[in-house]
């Protein structure tokens, strides 16, 4: 199966859509003609009842006990979801069973040593806080951010802490990029990455979040401005230094993560090369970006995001528009797309990240598309 359903360039969507898939175009052709408003409505009805499906396969037929209780691809990532939808319709259905969701990820993950957000127990606490203040329970609420700082750490969010983490990413980051092009380098498993899920488009995007000293400010900008040089002719971006494969288009590996992290190093920067890095990338996740999968992590969901985000930066109209239209494609097609075999509905295919779990949450965000935000990356 080929990785994406076009894999030349589009510049009209429709018209590409109609010849290629020659089905269901009366549909997705209606729903680019709808208001925004109408459309977005329609994506809501859509997202509930993905919600409902993923609730019911993730929680309900399993006896309520959790195994994977991860937000990537567990029950938590349910929880995330079902959170979401509660803040579109302040159902508090909707809280009480996030709240029951998050109880049995705590009880779950008690015996993990996985600490992150995405794949780890503080997310277990972080989203579980956040419930907790909404249903006014206070006490809850104080439970979760004890057992935060109490597995993290001492002083966790402390800015003496946060100083001495990026001490010490910085000072990783220089030892292994020597005296090499790169000022920052990584490695994870042998790889020097660079996307966003475990690279170097990753870590920066983390550095820009600290309070940095001028020249490790230097460091995240040269960095960034290296990977944007030795980027693919095609303006994609490697999935690793040296790698010459020029076919990932996913957050995870290749031009969308990088896209939501240049959005951002023009945001703090104020830099017009990285605006045009993020303009020239989003260009990639347009032409190649329409993928034969579903999720947020390698999928067409997630780079969805990534109009969204220049939208956000640019308030350009041809990126929602850009954003409607892989909506829409979502909404029509993929559901029928991975019955047929013809989409990879993801290994774990109600989960947030590789599932539908996370086209629902991409739909929720699409009622307020200047406030969306990549789940767990954009802040």
């Amino acid at each position: 199966m080929a990785d994406r359903f076009f894999p030349n360039e589009m510049p009209n969507f429709v018209a590409e859509s109609t010849v290629s898939r020659g089905t269901s175009t009366d549909s997705l052709t209606n729903l680019l003609s709808l208001s925004y408003k109408t459309l977005s409505d329609q994506l809501k009805t859509a997202a509930f009842a993905l919600k409902e499906t993923v609730v019911r396969e993730t929680w309900g037929l399993s006896g309520k006990r959790v195994q994977d209780y991860t937000v990537y691809t567990g029950a938590l990532g349910t929880a995330y979801l079902v959170f979401k939808a509660y803040q579109v319709t302040k159902n508090l259905n909707d809280l009480n069973l996030c709240s029951d969701i998050v109880k049995a990820c705590d009880s779950a993950s008690k015996d993990s040593g996985r600490v992150t957000f995405i794949c780890g127990r503080a997310g277990v606490y972080a989203l579980g806080a956040v419930i907790a203040k909404h249903s006014g329970d206070t006490s809850l609420q104080d439970r979760y951010l004890a057992k935060f700082k109490e597995h993290i750490g001492k002083d966790t969010i402390s800015t003496v802490h946060m100083r001495a983490v990026v001490d010490e990413i910085i000072k990783s980051g220089s030892r292994l990029a020597g005296k090499g092009r790169c000022p920052l380098m990584y490695e994870w498993h042998g790889k020097k990455y660079w996307g966003a899920a475990h690279g170097l488009t990753g870590i920066m995007n983390v550095l820009m979040d600290m309070e940095l000293k001028p020249d490790e400010v230097e460091n995240v900008k040269g960095t960034l401005r290296y990977m944007i040089k030795n980027r693919f002719p095609s303006g994609n971006y490697r999935s690793s230094e040296g790698s010459e494969s020029d076919r990932l288009v996913h957050w995870c590996h290749g031009a969308p993560g990088v896209t939501l992290t240049l959005v951002k190093a023009a945001e703090v920067f104020g830099d017009k090369d990285f605006l045009q890095a993020a303009l020239d990338a989003g260009e990639v996740v347009w032409k190649r970006g329409l993928l034969k999968r579903v999720g947020i992590c390698h999928g067409i969901s997630g780079n969805t995001y990534v109009f969204l985000s220049l939208y956000r930066l640019t308030g350009n109209a041809e990126y929602l528009y850009r954003a409607k239209a892989f909506a829409s494609f979502l909404s029509v097609r993929a559901e029928k797309l991975i019955s047929e075999g013809k989409m990879h509905g993801g290994d774990r295919p109600y989960s947030l990240f590789e599932g539908i779990g996370g086209m629902a949450c991409l739909f929720l965000d699409m009622v307020e598309p200047s406030q969306a935000r990549f789940p767990a990356y954009e802040i």
